[in-house]
């Protein structure tokens, strides 16, 4: 792909969220693309973001999970940007149209007090950096159609990627943890909507470790010449499916005494 495809797939994804009519597969329109394609897309929409006047409020790591791994046919995460109109007070109402087809995952949530300054942070850099972790949601959504409706084809890692890596929103909970407060590997969530369990899972689900999960994404951004600044929030990974969210519904992950987060759908 050339810099001009990169500058269209971005504006396409734009508009599609401005709109609310999703666009075609990328991967369908480009055979060619590329993980680096699908980044330069991603930091496409990134420049023209901040361009007007958004603030990055932090970053999500997806794909940790080694089923979605094995589903996507993948063997390493991907990652998205959160900017400061993403983020979402626990129990607040997303308003009605906000989204195309909204989905949640819950989440360990870092939230950061320094810059990560080493391009190959340590499980012990991270944890040092970190100010404290709290139960969270990750609203999803998808620019790009799932699936072409003529050949069937499904969306691919690219195509997710690309469209900020099916980034919408996130929601903290109230509950603040010293990173060392508890073994994160055995932290988890019972994750509801309209009262019916819906989905539960541990955080060993995320690489073993949603430490080490932070610790890929800040060795990764190194080598982009990114890196996680103090005050950002930092998506550890989701150790649950992705829960459907139709208008109306109302989601409750409950982490026991680890806290618990929640968040409607008008």
């Amino acid at each position: 792909m050339t810099p001009e495809d990169h500058a269209s797939a971005a504006a396409d994804l734009l508009d599609a969220e401005r709109s609310g009519r999703q666009i075609g597969l990328l991967s369908k329109r480009f055979p060619e693309i590329s993980m680096d394609d699908a980044y330069a897309i991603q930091k496409a929409i990134f420049d023209a973001k901040t361009a007007q006047g958004q603030s990055v409020a932090g970053w999500k790591i997806g794909l940790t999970s080694k089923a979605m791994q094995y589903a996507l046919n993948i063997d390493t995460p991907d990652s998205g940007i959160l900017f400061d109109e993403m983020v979402f007070k626990t129990g607040a109402t997303v308003p009605e149209g906000r989204f195309i087809q909204p989905r949640i995952e819950a989440e360990i949530a870092f939230v950061m007090k320094s810059t990560i300054e080493a391009a190959s942070p340590t499980r012990d850099d991270i944890l040092a950096a970190t100010d404290y972790v709290a139960p969270s949601i990750e609203i999803l959504d998808t620019r790009i159609v799932r699936a072409d409706p003529e050949t069937g084809q499904v969306r691919n890692v690219f195509d997710t990627i690309s469209d900020n890596a099916a980034n919408a929103g996130v929601v903290l909970g109230k509950a603040r943890h010293a990173p060392d407060a508890f073994d994160l590997r055995w932290v988890g969530a019972i994750t509801s909507r309209d009262g019916a369990v819906e989905e539960t899972g541990l955080g060993a689900g995320v690489l073993n470790d949603p430490v080490e999960s932070v610790v890929w994404l800040a060795t990764r951004m190194a080598q982009y010449g990114q890196r996680i600044e103090a005050g950002q929030i930092v998506l550890s990974g989701s150790f649950i499916r992705p829960v459907e969210c139709p208008p109306g519904a109302r989601v409750h992950a409950d982490f026991g005494v680890f806290g618990s987060v929640d968040i409607n759908f008008a």
